[in-house]
């Protein structure tokens, strides 16, 4: 059985020492007892064992039976009345903006960022990354997209089509709109492109 703390006085100056305010407390360091480090080594794996909780936790999976509920099935349906909480913007995203001069300018200012690359200023397909052998889109002044929706473009924007990918996270909704009204400006200033060659 160990005793006290040891109290060593801490010596000034002047060579004296003495007095609580100039004692150093010095407490021993803990030492295991003998055997310890072999008990530490056996409960090391229920440590980690314990780790694992987290991860296997139990749970139910769809369609599984539970046992908390009338009908008997983990899945419930939402009561009635409920929407989810982004359906409110996405509804008021997916409307098309009223056409005017402001919608048009914002959207050949972000035609020029986004699509120009890939179908040029012009729509024609024929953009600096098809030029180094990516494959060419469309062109925007063919029949078969003139006779399409602007919401085509909107759609497509979205949720991409063909070897491209969706622009969502890069283009607001508001801005597909105004891309997709600047898009069908471009088709009415220039004729009609003749079927391009597929090789």
């Amino acid at each position: 059985m160990t005793g006290p703390a040891k109290v060593s006085p801490l010596p000034l100056a002047g060579g004296s020492g003495g007095g609580l305010a100039r004692r150093w407390w010095s407490i021993p360091p803990l030492t295991p007892p003998a055997g310890g480090r072999g008990i530490w080594l056996a409960l090391l794996p229920l440590a980690l064992a314990g780790c694992n909780n987290m991860v296997q936790q139990p749970r139910y999976d769809e369609y599984e039976g539970a046992s908390l509920f009338p009908d008997g099935m983990a899945m419930q349906h939402p009561p009635d009345g409920v929407v989810a909480r982004e359906m409110p913007q996405e509804i008021a995203a997916a409307r098309r903006p009223p056409l005017t001069k402001a919608l048009i300018e914002r959207g050949r200012e972000r035609f020029g960022i986004y699509c120009a690359p890939c179908h040029a200023n012009d729509g024609s397909g024929n953009g600096e990354i098809p030029a180094r052998g990516f494959p060419h889109p469309p062109d925007y002044r063919s029949a078969r997209l003139r006779a399409a929706p602007v919401s085509h473009f909107y759609d497509v924007m979205t949720n991409g089509y063909g070897v491209m990918y969706s622009y969502a996270d890069r283009v607001s909704p508001a801005d597909r709109w105004a891309i997709a009204a600047y898009i069908r400006v471009l088709q009415q200033a220039q004729p009609v492109a003749p079927p391009r060659d597929v090789h």
